[in-house]
């Protein structure tokens, strides 16, 4: 569901309205971008398991690097700071933009189930949204 990430992107727009609409999505989807690619290198697994949740077959068995809160805190702080060097846009838009890396995080926390890292090898949490289809499309 990557609804409610391109949400708070587009949210973004009133409050850093010189960002493109590309910058905001991407932030608040970085984690979604990078995983396919530590999923190719082997650094991160995700499973087809029939069942696993009422919405998704995906069983995301490890993905420390793309989706744990403190890995998500160092992508936002790099996000922003390679936007800041390339734009020289002022410390809201920094904040904006690592604060949408980071919001990943908390919006797969209430759709997963108990996968989503603190930290890399850490303790995993989440709600399970998806464990309800019908909770999850009025969501």
């Amino acid at each position: 569901m990557f609804v409610g990430h391109i949400a708070l992107g587009l949210a973004a727009k009133r409050v850093t309205p010189r960002v493109s609409l590309a910058v905001l999505i991407g932030a608040a989807q970085t984690a979604d971008i990078l995983w396919p690619f530590f999923v190719a290198l082997g650094l991160e697994q995700v499973r087809i398991d029939p069942g696993n949740t009422a919405f998704t077959p995906l069983d995301f068995a490890s993905y420390p690097y793309s989706h744990s809160l403190v890995m998500l805190v160092v992508w936002g702080v790099v996000f922003a700071a390679i936007y800041r060097a390339l734009a020289r846009r002022n410390g809201r838009t920094f904040v904006v933009l690592a604060a949408l890396v980071v919001s990943h995080w908390v919006l797969d926390w209430i759709t997963h189930r108990a996968d989503m890292p603190l930290y890399p090898g850490g303790t995993t949490y989440g709600l399970g949204l998806w464990n309800n289809v019908a909770a999850t499309m009025v969501v």
